[in-house]
């Protein structure tokens, strides 16, 4: 998305926020998120099989309570980083790393929960599965791809909520390379069709259900708290 506006450095940003700004648009996501489980967890169907001792649907409610987490936890550590810089008063210099080592195992979890869950599954999307096969393989290929512009153009570090820990980051011009340059919101609208590609390949309902959740989700972030994030860091002086 764009942002043609002057930047709000981050030392004002703390200066001018108030403790209740900590909270912009999470009571919402709270609401959201806990009528978007239930649903889910309603939608999931028991099977007869299982992988690594877990049926389809404990591993489908694994996926489901760490996308949760994963997300609280980026609201949390954006809101407090952003208005408080609680990161870098603990960890000084070491602030990103320390934030890295939390965030891209929660994030790697979510494909690989949803791999597990078309493990055990053995309650098929169609009888015969054939073309959504196909159809998940063709998915996976933008996802690659959208993955691959992420840490090339856009960079690891920025997806990480780099502007909410240093200045520079929220200098840096809009990347217009790769999937970026056809979409600002790549990582959420492409990267995550690969969790409908896997949902697909094993042509599964448990996972198709828990993809469509991931993918929904991510979304609640975005306009929950990526965006009044944003209005904070790049809005008009």
């Amino acid at each position: 998305m764009c942002y043609d506006c002057c930047m709000s450095r981050l030392s004002d940003i703390r200066n001018r926020s108030k403790w209740s700004d900590i909270l912009e648009g999470q009571p919402q996501h709270a609401m959201i998120a806990a009528l978007m489980t239930a649903g889910a967890c309603a939608l999931l169907i028991s099977s007869e099989g299982s992988f690594w001792g877990l049926s389809a649907t404990c591993w489908a409610q694994w996926s489901i309570a760490l996308a949760l987490a994963h997300q609280i936890i980026v609201a949390v550590v954006f809101r407090l980083q952003l208005h408080r810089n609680l990161m870098t008063r603990l960890f000084g210099q070491a602030d990103m790393v320390v934030w890295g080592a939390v965030f891209f195992p929660l994030l790697i979890a979510r494909p690989l929960t949803i791999i597990a869950v078309g493990m055990a599954d053995t309650t098929p999307i169609f009888v015969e599965g054939t073309a959504l096969q196909m159809l998940g393989a063709l998915l996976l290929i933008p996802a690659i791809w959208a993955m691959h512009s992420t840490a090339v153009y856009f960079t690891f570090p920025r997806a990480l909520g780099g502007d909410h820990f240093r200045d520079h980051y929220a200098e840096m011009p809009l990347v217009q390379k790769g999937a970026f340059k056809y979409t600002s919101n790549a990582m959420y609208g492409v990267v995550f069709l690969g969790l409908w590609g896997i949902a697909f390949l094993f042509n599964s309902w448990n996972a198709l259900i828990v993809a469509l959740f991931q993918h929904a989700y991510i979304w609640v972030h975005m306009y929950c708290t990526e965006n009044p994030d944003m209005r904070w860091i790049y809005r008009k002086s």
